[in-house]
């Protein structure tokens, strides 16, 4: 509690937390439920959904290179942020004018168009609010998994209350989205505690900013592409946390309301069962920088590995709706040893200053091409198979990627040139 009140009592820490809070609220509240829209209330198959998610990874590939390189640029600034925002303003008209009209005349013309969209204000969106918030974690004292945990509470939040509003109209979620951001533009414009010269003076670790006022050059970005070790891991990911993108939001949630009697209750309590996973994720946020500091980045990565395998696999053998719950609660510490296993693994073996570039490239563009190459396959393969049998293929597959991961990964105290732990 004494660590909790100490972080809070950091201004940078608080308001990073509340951004990284609003923005989870504001992208959970439809897309945690975006699938079974896809499915259920646009009635489109397996495939159909596959190749709106590939679309979108397509763009969201492209993009997130140029958001990265951006951020990177910038630094500190949220100028990016707040363009971001302005655009998921526009998320709830946007689904109930042109979306749908669209893919009811044109599937891939509005598919290509939803993509571009989405992947500007959100699919691109999240990686950039995580750098920055990262970023500022190093530079000004607080510890990036226990802000970035108020994203995954706010996440859960926004998964129940989600669950709730569709059944009453579908379109509310949207709408909803567009109504959070607002705030979020309010926050953005409000709160910048880094121009005042007595908090930065009071919280700033002069070794960062140092490292920070030597801007990285454009061929520094672009040289991430030489490293040998950038494309171990690209390999890495995209053979392992693709999975979390098809297997979490193209296929479960259907999957996991298809137990119910009626479609309604189905997703009344996905929507209630989501928001307790994310709860759960939100707690481990907070726990893997402890974890990660007794056992390490690799092994806190490899552990990670041999979560997914089991929950993934498990969904595939349990056959009645409370076990699949519990197995995929799983989830949680999964998504946490990721997410800031990965971070922290590029920030100890590479220069800090690309760490936006680094993560975007690494870790979310990896996964983007993953989706591209396996969203539509996986989806042919569901609607062939079944998803439970999909699920034991994925399982397989990230089972090969764990043993690749042992054979590549570099050990902690091996070329350590980012911040040491």
């Amino acid at each position: 509690m004494g660590n909790f009140l100490k972080a809070f009592s950091n201004p940078f820490y608080r308001t990073s937390s509340l951004e990284i809070l609003l923005f989870f609220v504001g992208w959970g509240i439809w897309w945690s439920f975006f699938q079974i829209w896809l499915t259920t209330k646009q009635g489109f198959t397996g495939a159909q959904v596959g190749t709106i998610y590939s679309f979108g990874s397509a763009v969201t590939l492209v993009l997130m290179f140029v958001y990265g390189s951006l951020q990177d640029k910038l630094g500190m600034k949220k100028t990016l942020l707040k363009f971001i925002v302005v655009c998921q303003i526009f998320v709830g008209p946007f689904f109930t004018w042109v979306y749908v009209p669209m893919l009811a005349a044109n599937f891939y013309v509005g598919a290509v168009i939803g993509a571009i969209y989405l992947s500007i204000a959100f699919l691109a969106a999240c990686p950039v609010f995580e750098a920055v918030t990262e970023r500022l974690s190093r530079r000004y004292s607080f510890e990036y998994g226990q802000a970035r945990a108020w994203g995954s509470f706010g996440y859960a939040v926004a998964a129940l209350c989600a669950g709730f509003l569709f059944t009453m109209n579908p379109y509310l979620i949207f709408w909803t989205g567009s109504v959070v951001a607002a705030v979020q533009l309010v926050v953005l414009a409000a709160l910048s505690p880094e121009k005042n010269a007595a908090l930065t003076s009071q919280y700033e670790v002069q070794s960062e900013t140092i490292k920070e006022s030597k801007t990285p050059s454009f061929s520094e970005i672009i040289g991430v592409f030489k490293l040998i070790d950038v494309w171990k891991m690209i390999i890495f990911v995209i053979m392992s946390w693709t999975f979390y993108t098809v297997f979490d939001q193209q296929m479960f949630p259907e999957f996991f309301t298809r137990f119910f009697a009626t479609p309604e209750a189905g997703q009344q309590a996905y929507g209630v069962f989501n928001s307790i996973e994310v709860f759960l994720e939100f707690l481990m946020m907070g726990l893997v920088p402890i974890l990660m500091r007794k056992i390490g980045v690799r092994k806190a990565i490899l552990l990670g590995c041999a979560i997914m395998i089991v929950r993934i696999g498990g969904c595939g053998l349990v056959t009645n709706p409370l076990g699949v719950a519990i197995i995929k609660l799983l989830h949680a510490p999964e998504t946490a040893l990721f997410i800031l296993a990965v971070f922290r693994y590029f920030t100890l073996h590479f220069d800090t200053r690309i760490s936006t570039t680094l993560y975007m490239v690494g870790f979310q563009i990896a996964a983007q091409v993953g989706q591209i190459i396996f969203s539509t396959p996986l989806g042919a393969l569901h609607d062939s198979i079944g998803y439970q049998s999909t699920f034991l293929v994925i399982s397989g597959i990230v089972c090969v990627a764990s043993i690749y991961a042992f054979i590549v990964l570099k050990k902690d105290n091996e070329s350590v040139e980012g911040q040491p732990l």
